[in-house]
């Protein structure tokens, strides 16, 4: 296999940069294409598993609606510690994903594990197993993401990487329209099925479709350009060449990771990177309540659950339109503002009125500030670009720092929803 070592890959690298002047790369235009539709078609089974990442992670709020917490005999801040623990998990084993070269082995294994744990959260029988459960999904799950938007960037050009990034993330957009769905379907269908409660039965039912999906994951994700094994030495020079132009990597870069660990931690803006994303999360941690959200319309589980599909629709759509504006026009912040400028009409909506429709029309504005978040990951990506090392490394740090939000958010929203009720 080549590497970047390889002289004879470095000589089909040469042979594609050194076109004839006033040609400039067209003569490559179609192999790159093919490149590109050909990882495109590779990494689309990202949104599947960050779809089922989301959905195994937030099924506790479906849960919640068919006898989750009386069951359990969960009572106080207890709910609102069995969503917190997950992070605590998740920040402390982050930084995990980075230290290895097989990302297609290390996220499929990482998705069997949750989804084995999601099916055991289904067997717990009070708080302190729902607990433990919980912490060791999060630890299960927090290379995912990280992993999944640095396996991105070191594949995509700067022009390329804030859809991409959309693209493989609209799982959380997915998780919450099809999951409130499924679960809907489960919740009133499975009630007593073999003597099990169907809050149970959702565990059971979507940790085994993740168990399946990891499985075959293992054998359709890419690693990384130099070592990706269904690449041919001519594909694998040109993904390689087309990032060195690009200035998103560098192919001769020999930072070791403790390297780009001591260089992203005294880089000063990692940590306003960091800061902000944890108030972009802080923001929209209502995502672990949205079904008790829209329990407050006054409608039954059913109508609840399916209530949750359009808005997170709406986000869907608004996440793309942004993010190909951001990738067009090459700006970040504006369109993280405007999304998150929807999302606080979206709170004064909420606060300012009981009336049924602009309630839930607030409901669509708000869910669509997750995007904020995304294009705050691409915007990232983008201005460490250089060194693969300390962006992995950057990456984490900032997704690790901005989930302490969903720590203080989950804290603050139980009781402000429980006082609206």
């Amino acid at each position: 296999m080549s590497t970047l070592g390889d002289p004879t890959a470095v000589d089909t690298v040469n042979s594609i940069i050194d076109l004839p002047t006033g040609v400039p790369y067209h003569a490559r235009d179609d192999p790159e294409r093919r490149l590109v539709r050909k990882l495109d078609l590779r990494m689309s089974i990202l949104l599947v598993l960050h779809t089922l990442n989301l959905i195994d992670r937030t099924n506790i709020s479906n849960a919640r609606l068919q006898g989750f917490e009386k069951d359990l005999h969960l009572h106080g801040q207890q709910y609102a510690t069995t969503l917190s623990i997950l992070y605590v998990g998740y920040i402390a084993m982050n930084m995990f994903m980075h230290w290895l070269e097989r990302p297609s082995i290390i996220i499929s294994s990482c998705m069997l594990a949750w989804g084995m744990i999601s099916v055991l959260t289904g067997i717990t029988t009070n708080y302190t197993g729902t607990i433990v459960a919980r912490f060791f999904l999060g630890c299960a799950e927090a290379p995912f993401y990280p992993g999944m938007i640095f396996l991105v960037s070191k594949w995509y050009k700067r022009d390329e990487l804030a859809l991409r990034i959309i693209l493989v993330s609209c799982g959380a957009f997915l998780s919450s329209a099809f999951g409130s769905l499924l679960a809907s379907g489960i919740l009133y269908g499975m009630q007593d099925k073999l003597g099990q409660a169907a809050w149970r039965w959702l565990f059971f039912i979507e940790g085994g479709i993740t168990i399946f999906v990891a499985i075959c994951a293992m054998f359709i994700l890419p690693d990384f350009p130099h070592n990706t094994k269904w690449l041919s030495p001519e594909e694998r020079a040109l993904a390689i060449s087309r990032l060195a132009e690009n200035h998103c990597d560098e192919a001769d870069g020999k930072q070791t990771t403790m390297q780009g660990l001591r260089d992203a931690v005294s880089d000063r803006k990692v940590w306003w990177f960091a800061v902000a994303a944890m108030f972009q999360v802080i923001g929209q941690s209502f995502f672990g309540y949205f079904p008790t959200l829209c329990a407050t319309l006054g409608y039954d589980t059913t109508v609840t659950l399916l209530l949750c599909a359009p808005p997170w629709a709406f986000a869907g759509m608004v996440a793309f339109f942004l993010s190909w504006l951001s990738d067009k026009r090459q700006k970040r912040y504006k369109y993280i503002v405007v999304s998150d400028a929807f999302g606080a009409l979206a709170f004064i909506i909420s606060i300012c009125t009981m009336n049924k429709a602009a309630r839930y029309i607030s409901l669509f504005l708000v869910a669509q500030i997750i995007t904020g978040m995304y294009l705050l990951l691409g915007w990232t990506s983008n201005t460490f670009a250089r060194e693969p090392a300390k962006r992995a490394v950057v990456i984490a740090l900032v997704n690790s720092v901005g989930q302490t939000g969903n720590i203080i958010g989950s804290s603050v929203t139980l009781p402000l929803i429980s006082c609206s009720r």
